[in-house]
């Protein structure tokens, strides 16, 4: 999909985010905020929001003198993740549907998420995560998809919410122990999504296939990615993406049996999905 108006308020409002994300002094806040400001007008419309995000991020990073804006935030969101993984994890595991309970789980963290429009309580939505059901839902299609395939693909976003992917691949493991699968991260350090970096200190290395896209989109752009992240795009059985960047990105579906899992948070991704802001979705294509 191709940004909308209202995208470029909202870039430049995540300019000011960035610029409180990273403590900066008011000097450096309005060199910021001003410079992105002075990009708008350029932006592409025949671009998605992520590929037009990109340079935007690029410029903040070498204001602030970092190469990766969010190292700290990133941090915190992986301890954060981290302390509520044992409690998840029995809960999957006592759950009567443990693919079910596992994908909940991986959308619920896809509320951290430092680039949307709306922001959610991490915690309230744990609480209420295994009672509420997707407004787009294809979970049984999912369900049939996992059962058929031999590879899944499955395409990761933010830092912190990656536990939460390692959870449901566990799961995944242990319910379809001959399914190949492959986690993608990002190419390189770009808003809070998961690159090679977070990915090993987890542990993804010992439990799937681990691939670097290439991409230093914050959502997975075929044409960006590197040559063997373009095969396994184009070969898997079935492709999951977690999360906005991804699904503005790969829509309208680019091939088959790509399921799409996230949180809306924002009015120009629920109007093309026909959903409402906070809406959980699982939509196969």
């Amino acid at each position: 999909m191709t940004i909308d108006p209202a995208c470029v308020g909202c870039i430049i409002n995540q300019s000011r985010r960035v610029a409180d994300a990273i403590h900066a002094d008011a000097a450096l806040r309005a060199r910021i905020v001003q410079s992105v400001e002075a990009m708008a007008p350029d932006f592409a419309f025949t671009k998605s929001p992520p590929e037009v995000a990109t340079p935007v991020y690029e410029k903040m990073a070498e204001l602030a003198a970092k190469s990766d804006l969010y190292d700290e935030v990133k941090a915190h969101s992986t301890r954060t993740a981290g302390l509520l993984l044992p409690e998840l994890r029995e809960a999957i595991r006592t759950s009567e549907d443990r693919l079910l309970s596992a994908t909940k789980v991986a959308v619920a963290g896809n509320v951290i998420d430092l680039a949307a429009e709306v922001s959610f309580d991490l915690h309230d939505e744990l609480e209420k995560i295994f009672e509420t059901g997707f407004a787009l839902d294809d979970f049984e299609a999912l369900r049939g998809s996992l059962e058929k395939a031999q590879s899944l693909l499955y395409i990761g976003d933010n830092v912190g919410e990656h536990l939460f992917d390692y959870l449901c691949i566990e799961t995944l493991r242990q319910l379809y122990p001959a399914l190949r699968i492959t986690y993608m991260v990002r190419g390189r350090p770009i808003i809070n999504d998961v690159t090679m970096k977070e990915a090993l200190e987890a542990g993804f290395d010992r439990l799937c296939d681990l691939v670097d896209s290439g991409v230093d989109t914050p959502g997975f752009v075929y044409e960006r990615a590197n040559a063997p992240s373009r095969e396994l795009f184009e070969s898997s059985d079935l492709v999951l993406t977690k999360g906005m960047g991804n699904y503005e990105c790969l829509s309208p579906a680019p091939r088959g049996n790509i399921c799409y899992l996230l949180k809306v948070k924002c009015q120009v991704v629920a109007n093309a999905l026909q959903a409402e802001i906070g809406d959980l979705v699982c939509k196969l294509s």
